[in-house]
């Protein structure tokens, strides 16, 4: 009797597993991530995005599905979220340039949107109401960029004083950029010889162009484009005896002066934004970030080969010294 309803139980905690089985929901979750520039899904920012995802239980097989894609343009970025949108993805992800979270917002005003803005202000463009209460389905972290440019500016002015001047690399996702650079360049002393890159994005060409100048150094202002492009900028700088700054990637490709907030932190909290909204939380009532701590970091490596003596006040404040 015993052996009979231990049977009788088995078979059904078989049932109801199998039934449980088939109750699972067919559909993954579903990010898009929209970025422009023409970065790769390996760059180190998306990675740290997707394993992030992975640390907080959603993985890509299983049961998350991630659709990334690059775009150059205002149409591309647009056909993009559109397809995002029409194939029903349960979040879209806009890193970088204002473009990816104009297209994005264009094409839905339900889909929750995480914005990873890296060079325009989202109140300020008129995305969302306040960062404190976004009120609409975007919310995300906010890198204030334009403010970070002057400030590699003047650790440049600080670490090669001869530095009068500075050749500045932009292109349209980073044209927001340029105003906060103009201003603070008279206080510093600095002339301002600045080449938009466009495609093909002639690097070589660009400092080609600044050498005949007579630029003593080149600030790469952060954007999709030259983030891509920063081994060639660093190289490109170091053959033709240019002190280059920017981001924090840029002096770990051989720049000599890294300034900014961590991209690769600001993804893996963007990571944070998906889990929380695929697991029921409202993008409006989740409020926007922004980055707190920025880091510096001096490559000692790149001034010995360029001549320069960084000053030991500056040493002293980097966050990190490449030797």
């Amino acid at each position: 009797m015993e052996r009979r309803t231990f049977v009788i139980v088995s078979t059904l905690n078989l049932l109801v597993t199998g039934a449980s089985w088939a109750q699972e929901p067919a559909k993954k979750a579903s990010v898009g991530i929209i970025t422009g520039g023409g970065n790769p899904r390996s760059a180190a920012f998306i990675v740290a995005f997707e394993e992030r995802l992975r640390e907080l239980g959603w993985v890509v097989g299983k049961n998350l599905s991630v659709d990334f894609e690059a775009g150059e343009s205002s149409a591309q970025h647009l056909a993009i979220a559109t397809r995002m949108v029409q194939q029903r993805a349960d979040v879209i992800v806009a890193v970088g340039p204002e473009l990816a979270l104009k297209a994005a917002s264009e094409a839905t005003h339900t889909i929750p949107i995480v914005s990873i803005a890296l060079n325009y202000d989202p109140v300020e463009k008129g995305y969302v109401t306040s960062l404190a209460r976004p009120g609409r389905n975007i919310t995300g972290i906010f890198v204030r960029n334009p403010e970070v440019g002057p400030k590699q500016l003047e650790l440049l002015r600080q670490a090669v004083p001869r530095a009068n001047r500075v050749g500045v690399l932009w292109t349209d996702f980073s044209a927001d950029q340029i105003a906060p650079l103009d201003a603070e360049a008279p206080r510093l002393g600095m002339r301002l010889e600045k080449v938009k890159l466009a495609p093909p994005y002639d690097i070589e060409g660009a400092f080609a162009s600044l050498k005949a100048r007579r630029v003593d150094a080149v600030l790469a202002v952060g954007d999709p484009v030259t983030y891509r492009g920063r081994f060639r900028i660093a190289k490109a700088g170091l053959e033709r005896g240019m002190a280059v700054a920017g981001g924090l990637p840029y002096v770990e490709a051989g720049a000599l002066i890294g300034f900014g907030a961590d991209l690769n932190a600001a993804l893996r909290s963007g990571a944070e934004y998906v889990d929380k909204i695929l697991r029921g939380a409202k993008a409006a009532d989740m409020p926007i970030e922004q980055p707190t701590k920025f880091r510096l970091i001096v490559n000692l490596k790149t001034a010995r080969a360029l001549g320069i003596t960084i000053p030991q006040s500056l040493l002293l404040r980097a966050d990190e010294v490449i030797e």
